[in-house]
């Protein structure tokens, strides 16, 4: 299982990505409309409108150095140039997370959650902005991710601006 992100859809572009995937559960992202996407995919692939969104970006400037919601720990590393917060109840359950890659004055945020039982108590904001805190702290100064439509309420509130939708499609031969 893996993931692709094209910067721009074409079909050949498409077409070819899809073609190189040999691995099931593959995930390719196109910033295009799933049904769009879907007429270039080969056999074996789905475009998934469940787990398709919003390509988002922002220019990233420094927050006002995020504090843990009452009751909750966080915790930050980075490994191999990834940059993980996780955020823990009292119990010490995981109770939201999220990543971002590195690349030079770029980054991209990926996989911000918050379980179900911890939703709108600020955890997804506290996430994103401990995570963009470290990535201005690092130099960058431009964000971009892949939404759902949940998330791009909370993304839009922290400035972030929607560039094009975003297809989800899996590679499930």
């Amino acid at each position: 299982m893996g993931r692709h992100v094209l910067p721009y859809a074409d079909e050949s572009t498409v077409r070819d990505a899809a073609d190189s995937v040999t691995v099931p559960h593959t995930w390719l992202k196109v910033p295009m409309a799933p049904e769009e996407a879907g007429q270039w995919l080969p056999p074996g692939w789905v475009a998934d409108k469940e787990e398709s969104g919003h390509l988002m970006a922002a220019d990233l400037r420094t927050t006002t150095a995020p504090v843990a919601p009452k009751g909750y720990t966080a915790t930050g590393e980075s490994r191999d140039g990834v940059v993980h917060v996780q955020v823990y109840d009292a119990s010490g359950e995981c109770a939201a997370q999220g990543q971002m890659a590195v690349l030079g004055r770029a980054v991209v945020v990926d996989r911000v959650t918050t379980e179900e039982a911890h939703r709108r108590r600020g955890l997804g904001n506290f996430v994103m902005r401990t995570l963009i805190d470290h990535a201005v702290d690092g130099g960058a100064d431009l964000g971009v991710l892949g939404a759902t439509d949940d998330g791009r309420a909370l993304y839009e509130t922290l400035g972030w601006k929607v560039h094009a939708p975003l297809a989800a499609c899996i590679y499930r031969p």
